[in-house]
């Protein structure tokens, strides 16, 4: 893998939205390229730092400007080309191919027909490869690619150069950095949503025993990772693992209140929004608290919930 196709590899997988096939090519390019290590170090760290801000809804006034702006932008966009009108017209004929069932068929028939004998071809005039095979270190992993190929001189000889991944493992405490380290890669980078989860389950585990993130600068970036879990992760049951891990931060840390409050506003699942809801009754009286909850009181979909923060409101009403 080359390193330009490694960058945008290292974008997807930051997004967790980087297939699972291209995900051990990248890995093992990561694991000899540091520039390329580097540029995923950083935009992580990008990512954590984003994700601990509250993001900013822009203002109805700025959206309509930027339509307007936008309406008179395509307005004074110059009239179309031959290559864009021979384009529309390739377009309107392959429409009229749809609206045309027994045609659309018949070239379909043809297709596959001349796409099955030429198959067959190529497979009958394949050039067979010579027997026996010999492959070293058969028990060092699948093959991940092929990285050279060498004949030698006037014979039939045939040297093939590949690569193989190999899965490692590493075995140590929850309180080894080099373990937490890799918990919080799992809760953005796992293989499937059972290592996800079980990542933000175990570094919960860590906050809520006090093992980890106990100081206000959380030098371990674990309620950070646990934040950008809360914020980004689709798994719903995830978010709740966060939550777990966040609760007992609630009172004394700003980031994990708003964090509390956005998932009361916006966030899907009934269950999550419930929750960060019980979590937030230390902090009742505390304004932004308040204005929320009023919000949330009037315009939740979930009537225990408007219930419960109306009850809330009115046990807090005294209280400025």
């Amino acid at each position: 893998m080359k390193c330009d196709v490694a960058q945008e590899n290292i974008v997807l997988v930051t997004y967790g939205e980087l297939p699972d096939e291209r995900l051990a090519a990248l890995e093992q390019h990561l694991a000899d390229c540091e520039a390329c290590r580097k540029e995923l170090e950083a935009l992580l760290a990008m990512h954590e730092t984003l994700a601990v801000r509250t993001v900013a809804e822009p203002s109805p006034n700025l959206l309509a400007q930027s339509r307007m702006r936008l309406d008179e932008e395509l307005d004074q966009i110059p009239a179309h080309g031959l290559m864009t009108r021979l384009r529309s017209n390739l377009y309107g004929w392959l429409g009229h191919i749809q609206s045309a069932p027994a045609l659309v068929t018949l070239l379909v028939g043809v297709g596959f027909l001349g796409g099955t004998a030429l198959t067959r071809y190529q497979a009958a005039n394949q050039p067979r490869l010579p027997s026996p095979v010999v492959m070293t270190n058969t028990a060092n992993g699948v093959i991940a690619n092929i990285s050279g190929i060498a004949q030698t001189p006037n014979s039939e000889q045939v040297q093939v150069s590949y690569n193989r991944l190999v899965p490692e493992t590493v075995q140590g405490s929850l309180d080894d950095p080099q373990i937490r380290e890799l918990l919080l890669l799992g809760t953005k980078a796992a293989a499937n949503n059972t290592v996800r989860t079980d990542s933000v389950a175990l570094l919960a585990n860590e906050c809520r025993s006090g093992h980890a993130c106990t100081d206000g600068s959380d030098t371990n970036g674990i309620r950070k990772g646990l934040l950008a879990s809360l914020r980004h992760d689709k798994n719903p049951g995830v978010r709740m693992k966060a939550l777990e891990g966040l609760q007992p931060y609630v009172a004394q840390d700003q980031a994990v209140r708003d964090a509390l409050l956005e998932s009361l506003m916006h966030d899907a699942n009934a269950d999550v929004r419930m929750r960060a809801i019980s979590m937030l009754e230390p902090v009742e009286s505390d304004s932004s608290v308040r204005q929320v909850m009023r919000t949330v009181s009037t315009s939740d979909d979930n009537p225990y919930i408007r219930n419960v923060s109306t009850h809330a409101l009115a046990g807090t009403a005294d209280i400025q």
